[in-house]
């Protein structure tokens, strides 16, 4: 890994504590790296970027055959998150897309290998439907803030797990966790 992705992931945590940012922190950092690691997706989607924490962290890991897609409905941050993710040089294509995930999405094309959902918990499961014909089997969709916020998540939890279509397991990471789904 860069040292530049280092740097500029620890300054991130630094302003996270002071700007109270809802980063997914050096614990679920480290558990979402040794994802991207192991899978090698070429084609990442990320719903909700803020200050491009965990595009950092996902493009770390992987080289400059893949890209990422990550989508923000802030520009202020998109910006911020733009201007991070270039300082931390990391090899694959990045775009970001400033607007909303519900009018966004279904414009995009193309399959994706890897999605990670980290935005209002309350509509991931509008989301992974709207992008479910751009999954394919082996697709991983790992959903943020599954322990601590499952109650807001429960319709998603529900169909992940139950709905024949995923294997989905929670993954307990200190306090909160994710939702790792696997496309059948």
């Amino acid at each position: 890994m860069s040292r530049e992705a280092e740097a500029v992931l620890r300054e991130i945590e630094k302003e996270a504590k002071r700007r109270f940012l809802p980063i997914i922190g050096p614990i679920r950092g480290k558990a979402l790296a040794n994802l991207v690691a192991q899978l090698r997706p070429r084609r990442i989607l990320e719903v909700g970027t803020l200050v491009g924490y965990s595009t950092i962290i996902i493009g770390k890991e992987l080289d400059d055959k893949a890209e990422i897609l990550t989508i923000e409905r802030d520009s202020d941050e998109a910006e911020e998150a733009r201007r991070n993710i270039e300082r931390a040089k990391i090899k694959p294509k990045v775009k970001v897309i400033v607007g909303d995930a519900a009018e966004v999405l279904p414009e995009l094309e193309g399959k994706f290998d890897l999605v990670f959902l980290d935005e209002d918990k309350s509509e991931y499961l509008i989301h992974l439907k709207m992008i479910e014909d751009k999954l394919h089997r082996g697709s991983v969709v790992v959903a943020d803030n599954a322990g601590l916020y499952a109650h807001y998540m429960r319709n998603y939890l529900n169909y992940v797990r139950n709905s024949g279509r995923y294997r989905s397991r929670f993954l307990k990471l200190g306090e909160d966790g994710f939702e790792v789904s696997v496309k059948l």
